[in-house]
């Protein structure tokens, strides 16, 4: 029998974080349930490729776009199941037990939000955000392929991929017992405050209708 789930990793420039993210893996691989790692990569130039080859991952490269990588990752992989992760987070130790659990549900699963230094309200407001219905993508999410191919997948969007998709899976996800442990580096060099008030303006701009290219350039600055 076949291991069900396949990793999806979108990637630019991630040679510092990766290590990390793959070394959580191991629990899953050890136990039988990773099938491969897909790792989508968006033009990296640092070594973030090398440590995929040494991983013995299955490299997809397109044009960088977290929405765009995400799609073509998840259409190279061959899981039953695609576990999506972005590079800077790491599944906590124990976490196989609740993935596999979870497995019998066919619906989309989230993790709850953990950062690796601090920022527990800014984590607690995620997680309720999540249970209302909207997990970010740092969260993790592990999807079944049939629901995911059923909703029309990630969108080819620079940001508010996870956003869209959510909203697609509404009525249909759950969430995994399990954290999803991600850096705070970017919060902790912008202040806590400042970087989610931004994060939730970005948001309320989506939903006003701004194009996700316009908000990503206004998140890159």
């Amino acid at each position: 029998m076949r291991a069900p789930i396949s990793i999806v990793i979108p990637t630019l420039n991630a040679a510092a974080d990766l290590p990390g993210c793959l070394a959580a893996l191991v629990e899953g691989i050890d136990l039988g349930l990773v099938r491969e790692l897909v790792i989508s990569d968006g033009g990296s130039t640092d070594e973030t490729l090398t440590l995929a080859e040494a991983w013995g991952a299955e490299i997809v490269t397109s044009p960088a776009s977290r929405g765009g990588q995400l799609r073509a990752g998840c259409a190279q992989a061959k899981g039953e199941w695609l576990l999506v992760l972005h590079a800077d987070t790491q599944l906590a130790a124990g976490w196989t037990a609740p993935v596999r659990a979870h497995l019998a549900s066919q619906k989309a699963g989230w993790f709850r939000l953990r950062f690796d230094r601090g920022g527990r309200v800014v984590a607690a407001w995620a997680n309720v955000r999540a249970y209302l219905g909207l997990p970010y993508g740092d969260q993790g999410m592990l999807l079944p392929r049939r629901l995911y191919e059923r909703v029309g997948g990630y969108a080819d969007i620079p940001l508010m991929e996870d956003v869209k998709l959510a909203q697609a899976l509404k009525g249909h996800m759950t969430p995994i017992k399990a954290d999803a442990v991600t850096s705070a580096v970017k919060y902790r060099a912008q202040g806590w405050l400042r970087h989610g008030t931004r994060n939730n303006w970005l948001l309320a701009q989506y939903f006003a209708g701004a194009s996700p290219e316009r908000l990503a350039a206004a998140y890159r600055r």
